[in-house]
């Protein structure tokens, strides 16, 4: 995940995506934040000291990133399993079950129905390189398994929780992901126990019109919990999610609805009118230039994300999911062909464009690779889009030398990185 720097040029001109195009939730970068547009309502002002927060370049977004799905290439990273942190949980657990949704009564507040889940509502907040994000995250059990989404925590180096019912900060790790749902699980590092959890319903059983509630850390501030309501106004919805004009991701099944949601609400809760979870909250849709909150915003089901919990926590081998903490090469890209490569002045046919400059100490950086580079061969494998960029770059773990090979204006080249992962 890159972190915005002010400093930095734009990255190369490049088709914008249009005011349509929904995006994943994450803060924007510190010293780039202006008020929310005046169609949506502000959160409350900040219940802590201000915090360093990130994203790459907004466009209409109000979201960090789209990891491509299965690629294992994210807005700006790409992934390698670390061995180290996987080895951490290898005992299967028994599943977590939905419950049959039930109906709030017709006067439950706003409040009232947050109060039932916030106790379960964890501030998530990570480190990429030299910058730092915040997220959300639920607990699904009273040991610190959190859910939330795989482009909260993907590249991170280190992970940090508060648990809004103990007000106290935990280390936590990547248990796993599947990039395709973006869902991932983390679990706290501490021996803890007795904590709330939320309770998961069905989904399958939420009609057009069901009134929703939308719980998450807007814009990274931390504290109590933030909460809007609306009503769903879709379901099984197919989108695609952006970061500006890099990699998208095709989300599918997913619940859109007209609950204000901020950036930093993703891993976030949308619950039925009995404080149930009926949705992770994921992407949201902007309405103009650096807009960081939206009306139209949409969730992973409750249905598929436990589907995601159970699967990781009963330690499925399968090629969609990944377990432990992933590592990365630092690059935010998007696919090239001959004619996009003509355009800049490189003779290649296709690879994965690098669109913004790399952060200073990633791999990509300390190897010379540029913004405008197209990398086209990571070890053996050849690159012929951002996709097959992230499958190579997973093959790989955290720490492995593998070679590079990239094209700009001045020629080819060819380095060896040692690849990035999380602090021992």
């Amino acid at each position: 995940m890159s972190t915005e720097n002010p400093n930095e040029q734009g990255p190369p001109e490049q088709p914008v995506p249009t005011p349509s195009e929904p995006t994943f939730l994450a803060p924007p970068s510190a010293g780039t934040l202006g008020p929310p547009s005046a169609w949506i309502p502000p959160p409350p002002p900040a219940a802590r000291g201000s915090i360093w927060t990130r994203v790459a370049a907004f466009a209409v977004l109000i979201a960090v990133v789209a990891a491509v799905a299965g690629a294992g290439i994210g807005w700006s990273l790409a992934r390698a399993v670390n061995p180290r942190q996987a080895a951490q949980a290898t005992q299967p657990q028994s599943p977590i079950q939905a419950v049959a949704p039930s109906t709030g009564s017709s006067n439950s507040t706003t409040d009232a129905i947050a109060a039932k889940v916030s106790p379960a509502i964890v501030d998530i907040n990570t480190t990429v390189g030299s910058g730092q994000a915040a997220g959300t995250g639920m607990l699904v059990t009273s040991t610190g398994e959190i859910l939330t989404n795989n482009h909260v925590v993907s590249g991170s180096t280190s992970i940090t929780v508060v648990v809004q019912s103990r007000s106290q900060t935990y280390s936590a790790h990547v248990v796993g992901v599947d990039v395709a749902e973006d869902v991932a699980v983390i679990q706290i590092d501490s021996n803890v126990s007795g904590l709330p959890t939320v309770t998961i319903a069905d989904s399958s059983s939420l009609k057009v019109g069901d009134t929703v509630v939308a719980i998450g850390n807007a814009l990274g501030q931390g504290g109590a919990p933030h909460v809007t309501q609306g009503q769903v106004t879709a379901l099984d919805q197919t989108i695609t999610a952006s970061e500006g004009g890099s990699t998208s991701e095709t989300l599918n099944g997913m619940i859109q609805s007209d609950a204000v949601i901020y950036a930093g609400d993703s891993g976030g809760a949308l619950v039925n009118t009995s404080g149930q979870v009926v949705g992770m909250i994921t992407a949201g849709q902007a309405q103009g230039f650096r807009s960081s909150a939206s009306d139209v915003g949409f969730a992973v089901a409750s249905n598929t994300a436990l589907g995601v919990v159970n699967r990781i926590r009963g330690h499925e081998q399968a090629s969609d999911l990944t377990y432990g903490q992933v590592g990365y090469l630092g690059v935010q890209v998007q696919s090239v062909d001959s004619s996009n490569a003509a355009q800049l002045g490189l003779s290649v046919t296709s690879g994965a464009l690098v669109t913004a400059t790399p952060q200073s100490g990633t791999p990509a950086a300390s190897a010379g690779i540029a913004r405008g580079s197209v990398i086209t061969r990571v070890g053996g494998s050849a690159v012929t889009s951002s996709d097959t960029l992230g499958t190579a770059v997973k093959s790989h773990h955290p720490g492995d030398q593998v070679s590079v090979t990239w094209v700009d204006q001045s020629g080819t080249h060819t380095a060896t990185v040692t690849l990035a992962g999380v602090n021992p």
